[in-house]
């Protein structure tokens, strides 16, 4: 327990909601009779009493050898690794990571891969072997059993497979990957501002890109669509995608991405979608806007304790597509003051219809460059996200509506001039405030007509079809086929 010298401390309160969820988590008599040692990481010290201040890291050292039982592996057995990561190394190829199980492995050696069936996969040679020094990868002739390994040279080798002895074959238990529950489109860029900022703007470029991903990263589903230049990624949450957006925003790729939709299956002839465990702590004064506000994404209570400081931590089981957007609304109604964490927690009947976003949209009219003018005469409307200054064009958003429905404003007005009215007075101009969106309240805000723009320089919001008379007619041509059916 790290930290016990800070003066709001609070070691036996920690110490007891640790054993709380060890019991809740099922924990074994031994297990719930864990070592506790007190440590101050900042001078190295440590201690097995939270009265006393040690002077060393001593009790610590010892803690772990003596609770801590060694690795059970089998140094003189056959060949066994199970596949716990992998990364991609651009001269070595595939690597795969995990604790050696049993026996040795050496450069050159014949391996056969094992996969999650038990099927013995063809034979092949290890290329490059790696053993680590503290974060540092080091390349060595071999590695023996119980040691943290990486391999290069055993093909397409995913995470849960077993590197096993070619001569002597024996399979791990396999650990198995969860499935994606979220998905969106990543596409070419097609705004009038497409390969102005990206070094990468090409459907191939693109498409190279995500499924070398696929490559680091076991979770990520990748899949091509009817148009060549749209495909649609699949990942384990919103986190998930967003990291993945903004790590190819950095690296110059320049592409749009499409709202996130849950991904629904169907067991025992039953459509179900997936749950996330919710975990939220706020204060009392806070607490009923929060409830109010999970509630109205069909979110069932599980459990509610008041805590000594004042604050309430509550769990709830929400569907996942409820906990799009979720986030900038429970900021917002806490006042910034409110602590969420999620946690997939399996499918389950589908919850009903859920309204994950209450606003519309604020369009640009025209094409232009926003004016301290024109942004005054509009921010009535609902909250800017741009300031003057802006290049936009026709279908951008530029903010968020007072109402449910979309609005287009003209931001790029200019005053006229007239012997009675001159430029300058456009500096009396006042904006109340502009709400600058980072990448995941983008994605949170993104609608189903919408699209997020993302480039190495910026993201903006669009509208799908950028020209208004469009919008329109598609909108009516949707409301008569609703009509007729």
């Amino acid at each position: 327990m790290n930290k016990v010298d800070r003066p709001n401390a609070r070691p036996n309160h920690v110490l007891n909601e640790t054993f709380d969820l060890f019991l809740d988590l099922g924990a074994s008599e031994k297990q719930a009779e864990f070592e506790t040692v007190y440590t101050n990481a900042l001078i190295g010290a440590a201690s097995t009493d939270h009265r006393r201040v040690g002077t060393t890291l001593e009790p610590l050292f010892d803690a772990i050898i003596s609770e801590i039982p060694p690795p059970d592996v089998d140094p003189d057995g056959p060949t066994q690794l199970l596949a716990t990561m992998t990364t991609l190394d651009d001269y070595k190829g595939k690597i795969v990571l995990g604790r050696l199980q049993s026996g040795r492995v050496r450069r050159g050696q014949s391996v056969v891969r094992i996969d999650h069936d038990g099927k013995v996969l063809m034979p092949t040679k290890v290329t490059a072997v790696f053993t680590f020094n503290g974060l540092d990868r080091e390349e060595v002739e071999s590695v023996e059993a119980g040691d943290i390994v990486a391999i290069a040279g055993v093909g397409d080798a995913t995470i849960g497979e077993t590197i096993a002895d070619a001569g002597d074959p024996r399979p791990l238990p396999p650990i198995r990957v969860e499935e994606p529950t979220l998905r969106m489109t990543f596409k070419v860029n097609d705004s009038p501002f497409a390969g102005r900022e990206g070094t990468f703007v090409t459907s191939r470029k693109l498409r190279e890109r995500l499924y070398a991903e696929l490559e680091r990263d076991v979770a990520l589903k990748v899949e091509d669509t009817d148009t060549p230049d749209t495909l649609l990624v699949s990942g384990r949450g919103e986190l998930h995608l967003a990291i993945l957006v903004e790590n190819m925003r950095r690296e110059g790729y320049e592409f749009q991405v499409s709202k996130p939709e849950v991904i629904s299956k169907v067991v025992n002839g039953e459509t179900q979608e997936p749950y996330e465990q919710l975990e939220v702590e706020v204060s009392q004064e806070g607490l009923g806007a929060v409830v109010e506000l999970v509630g109205q994404r069909r979110g069932i209570l599980q459990d509610m304790k008041y805590r000594e400081d004042g604050s309430v931590h509550c769990v709830y089981k929400v569907p996942t597509r409820g906990l799009l957007g979720f986030r900038q609304a429970f900021l917002t109604n806490t006042r910034g003051q409110g602590v969420m964490n999620t946690l997939f927690a399996g499918y389950g009947p589908l919850a009903g219809s859920i309204a994950t976003r209450e606003f519309g949209s604020l369009i640009a009219f025209e094409a232009g460059e926003t004016s301290t003018f024109g942004l005054a005469a509009s921010q009535d409307r609902g909250t800017l996200f741009i300031g003057p200054g802006v290049e936009v064009y026709e279908g951008m958003i530029v903010g968020q509506h007072i109402r449910e429905r979309d609005l287009e404003i003209n931001v790029c007005r200019k005053k006229h001039l007239t012997n009675m009215r001159s430029s300058n007075s456009d500096i009396a101009a006042k904006l109340d405030g502009i709400r600058t969106l980072s990448l995941d309240d983008a994605i949170e805000f993104v609608a189903d007509d919408e699209l997020l723009e993302v480039t190495p320089k910026a993201f903006r919001l669009r509208k799908r079809v950028l020209a208004k008379q469009d919008r329109d007619r598609a909108f009516g041509q949707l409301k008569k086929a609703a009509a007729v059916s």
